[in-house]
């Protein structure tokens, strides 16, 4: 496999990072992923629940993997028009406040109208706040100021703006001379961009894989239920392609590939993690097996489905994940060398 189908990776995931797809959100992003595997002449679809299946062929479908990723990503909803103007929000996933405080955000109404402003502490001003530094951050302490000349709730109404309209967060994507990507949310768009890649790989090579191979893009997985459908028959593996995690206590960096050996889940399986790290030796894959201390993924989620499979998790290396996270295309580049290995591929 050429190194250049690391550079499509970040390129697509950069494409990608310009879509807004907070959770619940994501129709757009799909249908541009769902093209974009078309484009290559898989047979891709989106699905009830709005994710996006890929079949990537294969000779036996009865010993099928499926690999899966997820598009949908950390935002806001508004939960309380407030009387001076501006908007409480509540959070969709994990985003934090604090870590999302000053940051720009788009107010998308359900009439399609998208409205600018910022997220700030209530009372921001350091010159005003005695109280700035102590003041805790929430999404009750916290609202969004509106970039309109607003002053009540009923001039935010007039713009069309309500309660359950999606808000979500300027991603701030820069990719450097170096090779890192700097974003919001390449948990997991970095991921989706990996998965194309992986395909294009095999459609420019020719490429037949002796067992079936699925795509499963999956738009629920920041509130848990990501993975719970659109298992195929004939399943026996699935694997999650999800971001790394790289903090204290763990080896993975951003230029590794992260194999999960143990979650909050609790462990993956024995031999497929074992068949990860044989694959990672194979290709000369700089990689890394941690134990997550504080994760759940897309392939936890079809496990307590009820589907009868063997499951793994790997990915790309990323720093201070939930917040503004930062990976390598090195990572990248590790993370398919193991999906070629793990493939014979």
């Amino acid at each position: 496999m050429d190194f250049k189908y690391a550079k499509t990776a970040v390129e697509k995931t950069v494409e990608i990072l310009g879509i807004d797809s907070p959770t619940g959100y994501t129709q757009k992003a799909a249908q541009q992923v769902c093209a974009w595997f078309s484009d290559l002449g898989y047979d891709a679809k989106l699905t009830a629940k709005g994710g996006v299946f890929v079949d990537l062929g294969g000779a036996d479908s009865e010993d099928g993997l499926m690999l899966q990723a997820h598009i949908d990503t950390l935002g806001g909803m508004v939960a309380e028009i407030k009387g001076s103007g501006r908007l409480r929000l509540t959070n969709l996933g994990g985003m934090k406040a604090d870590n999302g405080e000053t940051e720009n955000v788009k107010v998308y109404t359900r009439d399609g109208r998208v409205y600018e402003g910022t997220l700030q502490l209530c009372n921001p001003s350091v010159h005003v706040n005695k109280d700035y530094s102590e003041a805790k951050r929430s999404f009750d302490t916290t609202e969004v100021v509106l970039d309109e000349d607003v002053r009540s709730a009923n001039d935010v109404r007039d713009l069309g703006i309500e309660v359950g309209d999606i808000v979500a967060f300027d991603p701030r994507t820069r990719v450097t001379d170096s090779g890192y990507i700097k974003s919001r949310f390449l948990d997991d768009k970095l991921s989706v961009g990996i998965l194309y890649a992986f395909a294009k790989y095999l459609k420019d090579a020719g490429i037949s894989l002796s067992r079936r191979v699925y795509v499963h893009i999956t738009v629920y997985e920041e509130v848990g239920h990501g993975g719970s459908a659109s298992a195929p028959a004939g399943l026996t593996e699935a694997i999650s392609v999800d971001m790394g995690c790289v903090g204290d206590g763990l080896q993975c960096t951003e230029k590794k590939v992260s194999i999960c050996a143990k979650d909050s889940g609790g462990p993956y399986h024995y031999d497929v993690v074992g068949k990860l790290i044989a694959a990672a030796k194979a290709e000369r894959a700089d990689y890394a097996v941690d134990v997550y201390p504080f994760y759940g993924s897309d392939v936890e989620a079809t496990l307590r489905a009820g589907h009868d499979i063997r499951h793994g998790l790997i990915g790309s290396g990323v720093f201070a994940s939930h917040g503004y996270e930062r990976s390598h295309i090195d990572g990248v580049w590790n993370t398919l060398k193991v999906l070629k290995g793990y493939l014979g591929c």
